[in-house]
């Protein structure tokens, strides 16, 4: 009973996490094998019914802060996905409008570089923890122009249905 409620899980995915849950280098923004601002592919399942959006947040939940032991840093915001897809593709970060269909009415917000979009991190030390998080939302979203980390949160705040999570390592 246990693995059938696990399988009917709100789940996300990286098929490029490997073995050791581990990110390759090939995402983040330094060393040999770095590609510039790659975003990694997602995949989710099961869905919740209701969900009329999705929305993802990543970051960095160990980024040292000089004045803050640790404060998260947000590589990533994705606002209004809409339920029928079933991922993002590896790279998909800026290319919504290039890709077309359903994904061209997703809504990357800024990070914390203060851009839109993937960037991949410049990690200070090896070892960060960076969390995946996906909303299922009963509801499109209207974010205006400048979507973050913390308007969108603030929006989706009792539209809720469900959320997964992936943690990895870089």
């Amino acid at each position: 009973m246990a693995s059938e409620q696990a399988q009917d899980q709100f789940r996300l995915v990286s098929p490029s996490i490997n073995h050791e849950g581990k990110l390759p280098r090939k995402y983040t923004d330094e060393g040999q094998g770095a590609k510039k601002n790659l975003s990694p592919p997602l995949e989710w399942y099961n869905v919740p019914d209701g969900t009329q959006s999705m929305a993802l947040v990543v970051e960095d939940i160990d980024a040292p802060d000089p004045s803050d032991p640790v404060k998260p840093w947000t590589c990533w915001v994705v606002a209004n996905i809409p339920p029928t897809l079933k991922g993002l593709p590896e790279g998909f970060s800026g290319k919504e409008e290039e890709v077309g269909g359903d994904y061209a009415c997703l809504k990357e917000g800024h990070n914390d570089y203060k851009v839109p979009g993937w960037r991949g991190p410049k990690l200070p030390s090896h070892g960060h923890c960076f969390q995946f998080r996906l909303f299922a939302l009963d509801e499109q979203l209207k974010l205006g122009n400048k979507v973050t980390k913390e308007k969108l949160l603030e929006d989706i705040e009792g539209h809720v249905i469900g959320e997964a999570q992936v943690t990895t390592m870089f």
